[in-house]
Formats: C-alpha cells, structure tokens, sequence
C-alpha cells in the first residue's frame, strides 16, 4: 500500500482484515481540545482532538488514514486514578468534511465522559487504511464502525497488546 513504508509489517486480524504494524510506535501527547463537533453527534464515534502543530513534521511524513493503538488518560473525573484504553485514529483531512489542514482525531474505544483541557497519551503501533472520500455520510459511518472493529480485533495481537504497557502511557497517578 503506497505511503505506508514506514508501517513494516503486513498481518490478518482474525477476521481477515489487512493491518500495518510498525517496529516503533510512534507517541503522541496533547491537550484535549474541542474539534469541529461532528464526532460524537454525526458520526457516533467521539473523538479527543489533540493539537497539530507540534507534529507538523510527523504530518507531513506519514499519509492521511486510520492508525491504532493504545492512548492513556491521567486521574481525571472522566477516568478516576487514570486509564489506559484501545483507540483508533483518523489522522488526516477528513475529505468528506473537506478540511483544510491535517488533524489528529483519536477515538477511544470505551465510553467516557467528555475530557477537554486533560493531557492525552498516545502510542500509536498500526495502520488500517488510507484516507478516503465517500459518497454518502451513512458510508463513513459504517467505515468508521468497521475501523473500530479492526483497531479492536488488531489491538489483540501479542505484539500490539504488549503496547499497553509501554512507559510512555505512564502517568505518576496511572
């Protein structure tokens, strides 16, 4: 898959599904910020938007598409003494919306209550697919559920669930 060189590892999720793993993941922190609100309301997927300007230059190496992995939340009221959960991410332009500049846009894969202005960690260790447009905003949702599953499914794998652990999701308080 073109503009995945840096994702090494070509796997099968159980179900079938193509995935991309990376020998390093790559970390990524930020302040939850607001996003453009569509997330939770359109598109039933929630996310935590983090800032992109301190990873322009990642940005601007690695394509627009859907990653996976682990983020970390510290003690917080969304996640009293901390968490550490799956997420799957769209880092791109989004080009149903038509975005004029790449985001960072991680969905937890648990239900918790909104968490802005709350540092968020993330080691990112796969990569699903490219970035694409689609015809109808019942097609992306569905795309996204099926992102979901595969983040899910992928993050079950030894060498994608040892990830969980790593030092970089590690707050004093986690």
């Amino acid at each position: 898959m073109p503009g995945v060189e840096q994702f090494t590892e070509r796997k099968e999720t159980s179900s079938g599904f193509e995935i991309y793993l990376r020998d390093q993941p790559i970390l990524l922190k930020g302040v939850v910020t607001k996003g453009f609100g569509r997330g939770g309301k359109m598109l039933g997927c929630p996310t935590a938007n983090i800032p992109v300007d301190p990873y322009l230059e990642l940005l601007s190496e690695i394509p627009g598409g859907i990653y996976f992995g682990w983020a970390a939340l510290p003690d917080c009221d969304a996640a009293p003494k901390g968490d550490i959960c799956k997420m799957v991410m769209s880092i791109g332009w989004n080009p149903y919306f038509e975005n004029k500049r790449k985001s960072i846009e991680p969905h937890l894969i648990k239900t918790l209550p909104d968490f802005y202005d709350v540092e968020l960690r993330l080691v990112v260790g796969g990569f699903i697919r490219l970035e694409q447009n689609f015809e109808s905003l019942e097609l992306l949702v569905d795309a996204i559920q099926n992102d979901i599953k595969v983040a899910s499914e992928a993050l079950r794998l030894d060498e994608m669930s040892s990830l969980q652990a790593h030092d970089y999701l590690k707050f004093s308080n986690v």
